[in-house]
C-alpha cells in the first residue's frame, strides 16, 4: 500500500514539474507576476496619500510588460484610493505612452536619466493640473516628493532589471513592504508585515532594516518596526539557538517592544508570526559580504567580471536586423530580365514594378506576371532566381541569430557563474558533511569494435557525485567520438563547479553550431552525499528506472536529442530520493527496458553490479551498443 501511494506521489511530482517547466505555464506567470506588481505598488502610502511607484515600473519596461503593469496599476489605484487615485490612473496613462514609444530604443542606452527624468516631469505635470483644476490639498512636501520617487522608482527599477546588486536588491525589499503595507485582506493580517517576518528571518540586515523603516514611513502602527525588526535579525546571530525559535522571533521582539513603549496594538503580531513561519523553509542568505584581504579582492574582481559580461550579454540583444530588401532584389530581377530583351525599347511594361508578393508565392507557369510581356519566360526565369536568393538571405540571416543566440546565452551563464563564485566567496560557512556513499556498478557491450556509449563516473564540488552517460547515435568509431567529446567537456564544466542545466545548454550550443544535431544523448545524474537527494538530467536518453522497494518506477521521456536549436531546450529535470536503498538505473538505447527490468527484480537485495550484469545480458542480440549504469547510495557509519 505504501509503494503504490509513493509511486503515485512520485508521479504527481513529475506532473507538477512538467507544468513549472511548460513555457505556456511560465508565460502566465509572467503575466499575473506584471500585473501584481503594477497593482500592489500603486498602493503605497506616504502621508495617506497616493505614491507613483507604479510608475517608476512601468519607465523601466517596454512592450506588453507596460501594458499589464499599467493595467494592474490602475485597478489599484482605483481600488484603493477611489476618486483620490484619479491622478494615479493620469501617470500611468502619461508613462504608458513614454514607455511605448520610447521604450527600449537604442538611444536610451546613451541617455539613461531620459525616461525617470520623463517620470518626474510626468508626476510634476499632473500634480499643477490637480492643484489647477481640482483643488488638490497636497501640500508642497509631499508634490516635491512624489517627484523625487518618480525618478527613484524608475532608477531603481531599471537597475534591478540589468543586472544583481545587494544594495540594489535591499532598496527593493523595501518599497515592496512599503507597498504591501497598506493592503490587508482580511483584519490583523497584513502583506507588509508577513514580508517584513520573512525578511527577519532570512533577508540580510539593511533588507530587514529597510522593511522596518517602511512600516513606519507608512504609519499603520504607533510601535517602532525598523527597531523590531533590527532586533529580530539580531537573534540569528545568538549561537546555538535552533531555526524554528529564530522563525519566532519576530512576533515575541514585538510583543516585547510594544510592552516597552506602551502602545498596545496587536495588528502586526499575526503577520509577524506568519511571515516567520514561511520563512521557515526558506533558505536562508548571507549578510553584508565581508570582504577582506585577497579574498575581497577577488570577490571584487569577480563581480567587475560578471557585470562585464552581462553588460556584453545586454548589447548582443540590443541588436537590431535590418529589414530585407525586397523591393529592391525584384527590381534587380526585372533589370536582368529586360537588358537582354530585343523589344525593351518597344515595351508597355517599361518602367513599371513588380509587387514583392512575387517573391512569396510559386510562380508556376507565370501567372500573375505582367500582361503583354513577349519574354515572360526570361523574367520568369530572373523571379525564381531572386526567389532563391531571397531564401539564401534569410537562411543566412537564420544561422546567424543562432550564432548570436549561442554566443548570448554563454555570456549569461558565465555571468551568473562568476555572480555565484563572489557570493560563495562572502559566505563564511562550513563545507557540507557527506553522508552516503555510493556504490556504483557499470556494465557496457559494443555492437562493433568500438563502443560508442560514454559512461563517466566522478566527484563534484561540495559533496556532489555524478554519473554521466552519453550515448553517440549509431555504432563504431565515429559514435564513439561523438560520446567521447560531449562526455569529456561536461565533465570538465561540472568539476570546475558549472551548474548542470548550464554546461548542458553549452554542450547543446556546441552541438548546435557544429552541425553535430543528434549526435550524442545525454543522461546525467546529480547525486547529493550530504542529503542523499539526486537529479535527474535527460536530453533525448532512453528511460531510466528508478528501483524502491520491489518497484521499477519509469523516470523520462522520449525528447529530442541535444543540438537542434540553441534557443529551443528540450531537456527534462527530475528530482530522486536514495536515502532509503533505492537504486537508479541509466540505459542507454541498446539496453533493453523495462521488461527485462522486472524480470531482474527477483532479488530485491542484491548488489548494484550483479544487477548491472543481468540487465546487460538480457540485452543479448541487440542491434546497438549497450551499456547499465546502477547506483544506490550507502549510509556512512556515525563516528562514536
Amino acid at each position: 500500500m505504501m509503494v503504490a501511494l509513493g509511486i503515485y506521489v512520485r508521479r504527481w511530482q513529475r506532473t507538477l514539474r512538467r507544468w513549472i517547466r511548460n513555457p505556456r505555464v511560465h508565460a502566465i506567470a509572467q503575466t499575473a507576476a506584471y500585473i501584481l506588481s503594477g497593482f500592489f505598488l500603486s498602493a503605497a502610502s506616504l502621508g495617506n496619500m497616493a505614491q507613483p511607484l507604479t510608475l517608476g515600473l512601468l519607465c523601466a519596461v517596454s512592450g506588453w510588460p507596460a501594458v499589464l503593469i499599467a493595467a494592474g496599476g490602475m485597478a489599484g489605484y482605483i481600488l484603493f484610493w477611489g476618486s483620490a487615485g484619479t491622478q494615479g490612473v493620469l501617470w500611468l496613462c502619461l508613462g504608458l505612452s513614454a514607455a511605448v514609444l520610447l521604450g527600449g530604443r537604442q538611444f536610451l542606452r546613451t541617455m539613461p536619466v531620459l525616461l525617470p527624468a520623463l517620470a518626474g516631469v510626468t508626476v510634476a505635470v499632473s500634480g499643477v493640473i490637480f492643484q489647477l483644476l481640482f483643488q488638490e490639498t497636497a501640500p508642497i512636501l509631499m508634490y516635491f516628493l512624489r517627484i523625487a520617487l518618480a525618478v527613484f522608482g524608475t532608477l531603481l527599477f531599471t537597475a534591478i532589471f540589468e543586472r544583481r546588486d545587494p544594495v540594489i536588491e535591499w532598496l527593493v525589499c523595501g518599497v515592496g513592504v512599503l507597498a504591501l503595507a497598506q493592503v490587508m485582506p482580511v483584519p490583523y493580517l497584513g502583506f507588509g508585515y508577513i514580508a517584513a517576518g520573512v525578511l527577519a528571518v532570512t533577508g540580510a540586515f539593511p533588507a530587514a532594516a529597510l522593511a522596518g523603516l517602511a512600516l513606519d514611513l507608512a504609519q499603520i502602527t504607533p510601535t517602532p518596526m525598523t527597531a523590531v525588526l533590527c532586533l529580530a535579525y539580531m537573534v540569528r546571530l545568538i549561537p546555538g539557538l535552533k531555526k524554528g525559535a529564530v522563525c519566532l522571533a519576530g512576533g515575541v521582539v514585538y510583543v516585547a517592544i510594544m510592552l516597552l513603549c506602551g502602545y498596545f496594538d496587536l495588528q502586526p503580531l499575526p503577520g509577524l508570526l506568519l511571515g516567520g513561519v514561511i520563512s521557515y523553509w526558506i533558505p536562508g542568505k548571507a549578510g553584508l559580504s565581508h570582504r577582506r584581504g585577497e579574498t575581497g579582492f577577488a570577490q571584487v574582481r569577480l563581480e567587475m567580471a560578471s557585470s562585464v559580461l552581462h553588460e556584453t550579454q545586454r548589447l548582443l540583444l540590443d541588436v537590431e536586423e535590418y529589414p530585407i530588401d525586397e523591393e529592391t532584389i525584384i527590381a534587380k530581377a526585372v533589370e536582368r530580365a529586360c537588358n537582354g530583351c530585343p523589344f525593351r525599347n518597344k515595351c508597355k511594361n517599361q518602367g513599371q514594378k513588380l509587387p514583392v508578393e512575387l517573391l512569396h508565392r510559386p510562380l508556376g507557369n507565370g501567372a500573375g506576371l505582367p500582361t503583354g510581356c513577349r519574354k515572360a519566360g526570361r523574367l520568369l526565369q530572373e523571379l525564381r532566381r531572386a526567389q532563391e536568393q531571397l531564401r539564401t538571405i534569410r537562411a543566412d540571416r537564420d544561422r546567424r541569430e543562432e550564432y548570436r543566440a549561442a554566443v548570448t546565452q554563454q555570456y549569461r551563464f558565465l555571468s551568473e557563474y562568476l555572480q555565484d563564485l563572489s557570493d560563495t566567496l562572502a559566505q563564511r560557512r562550513d563545507p557540507p558533511k557527506q553522508f552516503y556513499q555510493p556504490e556504483m556498478a557499470v556494465c557496457s557491450a559494443a555492437k562493433e569494435g568500438m563502443n560508442g556509449d560514454r559512461c563517466l563516473v566522478f566527484a563534484g564540488v561540495e559533496c556532489r557525485y555524478y554519473i554521466l552517460l552519453c550515448d553517440g547515435m549509431g555504432t563504431g568509431a565515429e559514435a564513439a567520438r561523438d560520446g567521447k567529446i560531449m562526455g569529456n567537456m561536461l565533465k570538465k564544466l561540472l568539476c570546475a563547479g558549472y551548474p548542470p542545466e548550464f554546461a548542458l545548454r553549452s554542450v547543446n550550443s556546441l552541438c548546435a553550431l557544429l552541425d553535430r544535431a543528434g549526435a550524442a544523448t545525454i543522461d546525467l545524474a546529480e547525486l547529493r552525499l550530504d542529503t542523499g537527494k539526486a537529479t535527474l538530467y535527460k536530453w533525448g536518453a532512453a528511460p531510466s528506472y528508478l528501483m524502491s522497494k520491489g518497484a521499477a518506477i519509469k523516470i523520462g521521456t522520449a525528447t529530442p536529442p541535444p543540438g537542434l536549436s540553441v534557443t529551443d531546450c528540450r531537456e527534462t529535470v527530475e528530482q530522486l530520493s536514495l536515502r532509503r536503498g533505492e537504486m537508479l538505473v541509466l540505459l542507454s538505447d541498446g539496453a533493453e527496458g523495462e521488461e527485462s527490468l522486472l524480470r531482474c527484480l527477483e532479488d530485491a537485495a542484491q548488489p548494484p553490479g550483479e544487477l548491472a550484469a543481468k540487465l546487460l545480458a538480457c540485452s543479448e542480440g541487440r542491434t546497438d551498443d549497450a551499456t547499465v549504469a546502477v547506483v544506490r547510495l550507502n549510509s556512512l557509519p556515525t563516528p562514536t
